[in-house]
């Protein structure tokens, strides 16, 4: 594929994921604090989210299967959790979050443990999205260099 080719590929990539609802304006935002200074940085942004988040949903595992459940620890983890998928534009993943949140505070494990399962859906399919758009991201910056 020519570089035209494979660049607009990545346009059409990155379009479906807002399309699709996966991102929001967030995601812009740290493509827009990228520069040739730091040329991954997206990338390395999305990567800490992946990491910390992997971290936030043993922990809402392991308080989710506990009894009695804290709902308020749950609330904490979720929140945090919350807070670092918006800061990535992860939108459906921060959508789902709000829902989980308005489960806890109502103390409904039940719809806690379905939604959670809803969240981490969200999640799987979003880092599989954007591992391929990076992926081609650097397949597109290699090909500019030969």
């Amino acid at each position: 594929m020519d570089g035209y080719g494979m660049q607009n590929q990545i346009a059409c990539i990155r379009r479906s994921l807002f399309d699709q609802g996966y991102l929001d304006e967030q995601f812009i935002q740290l493509e827009e604090l990228q520069d040739d200074a730091n040329p991954n940085f997206v990338q390395e942004i999305v990567t800490l989210f992946y990491t910390d988040s992997t971290r936030l949903i043993q922990n809402i595992e392991l308080t989710l299967n506990s009894r009695p459940i804290n709902f308020s620890k749950l609330d904490d983890y979720m929140h945090q959790f919350k807070g670092s998928s918006s800061s990535i534009g992860a939108k459906k993943v921060t959508s789902e979050c709000a829902v989980f949140r308005q489960y806890c505070a109502a103390g409904n494990a039940e719809a806690c443990i379905r939604n959670f399962q809803h969240i981490k859906q969200e999640h799987a399919i979003l880092r599989k999205k954007l591992e391929f758009y990076f992926q081609m991201m650097g397949q597109a910056a290699v090909a500019q260099t030969t």
